[in-house]
């Protein structure tokens, strides 16, 4: 367990601040909360801080992006209390666009460095609550009949011998693939990452919405290679998938998956209620039950045996900062959008 923190330890350094204990009293109210994980996550944590306070959670669960498109459209009338899970470079965004509220946990001081920072850098309009490292799997069974070489680094994903075998969310609606792409430049330069991003584009048989599905669809055989988290793949290893699991060889970026309350909230007490509850480890070990194998942020919560070990991974110094800054974000997915999505596959 220490093994797969020490990553953390050593990429970021935070200052600590003491914790106190929620109290279980019954609560009355209610609760809307936006979840970005997957479904089989968002439900039991609604459901679980339903039993905790009495509080009555209205869930809606959709991806990163998408979720933060929702948060600025309403943001004259917030119809969300809390955002909960995704990638931390959206939240980060709306955090600097003031669509965010500002808190300070009292639960910080119990926290990893890395999911203090993840605060400290949005003016406490974040958090971070899990961590992941990038990557993709592809299916062995199918890789085997096909007679294909097994891809080990990035730049195998723009051989030619991959075509219409690879899939990978859009990043304008998934932070996986936001990911993606800000660690690709980071790795590259950003003149190298769109040269080998047009060159991938003529192997991806289709961008989803979900940064998770890629994963699944490298499980089922309907597509070859699947760009996502590699805990995502996991979960389908875990379910007895063909399915092997890289770290591309060059290095690979990571997420902060966050948590943010949203301003001008309905009912904000209740959203600070499950802020604090949410980063216990009580409410942080109902990824186990549903199969989820990020590395937690409370440091008394217990790592999966299964979850990828970080500090085995050659992961890049990810600049958060900047890749979560709103005009740095809006300007990559333009030029994406641009010089990617609209290329040709020809």
């Amino acid at each position: 367990m220490a093994t797969r923190r020490s990553f953390a330890l050593a990429l970021l350094a935070a200052t600590a601040m003491g914790g106190l204990a929620p109290s279980p009293a019954a609560a009355q109210g209610e609760l809307v909360l936006y979840c970005s994980v997957q479904e089989e996550w968002c439900r039991p944590m609604a459901q679980a801080f339903e039993r905790a306070t009495g509080i009555k959670v209205a869930m809606t669960r959709k991806s990163s992006g998408e979720t933060y498109a929702q948060i600025k459209a309403e943001a004259a009338n917030p119809r969300g209390d809390v955002w909960w899970g995704g990638t931390g470079d959206p939240h980060l965004q709306a955090a600097e666009e003031n669509l965010t509220e500002p808190y300070k946990s009292a639960k910080l001081g119990e926290l990893l460095p890395w999911a203090v920072k993840q605060a400290e850098q949005s003016g406490f309009k974040t958090v971070g609550i899990y961590a992941g490292a990038l990557g993709f799997s592809f299916n062995k069974e199918q890789i085997a009949r096909k007679k294909l070489p097994e891809p080990k680094c990035w730049a195998d994903l723009a051989k030619p011998e991959y075509k219409d075998e690879v899939q990978v969310a859009d990043p304008n609606s998934s932070g996986t693939a936001y990911t993606k792409v800000a660690t690709l430049i980071q790795l590259f330069g950003e003149d190298k990452a769109f040269e080998l991003m047009k060159a991938m584009h003529k192997n991806v048989n289709q961008y989803t919405k979900s940064g998770a599905a890629p994963a699944r669809a490298a499980a089922t055989g309907e597509s070859l290679i699947g760009i996502t988290f590699l805990h995502d793949a996991v979960t389908q290893a875990v379910s007895g998938a063909p399915v092997q699991i890289v770290a591309p060889c060059e290095g690979t970026g990571y997420e902060i998956g966050s948590m943010s309350i949203i301003k001008g909230a309905k009912n904000m007490e209740n959203a600070k209620k499950f802020y604090d509850w949410a980063l216990t480890p009580e409410a942080q070990r109902i990824a186990l039950s549903a199969k989820s194998y990020q590395v937690p942020s409370n440091k008394a919560s217990e790592v999966p045996k299964e979850s990828p070990n970080l500090s085995e991974i050659k992961l890049i110094d990810y600049n958060f900062a900047k890749y979560g800054s709103s005009a740095e974000r809006t300007r990559i997915l333009q030029k994406w959008d641009a010089e990617v999505r609209n290329a040709p596959r020809r």
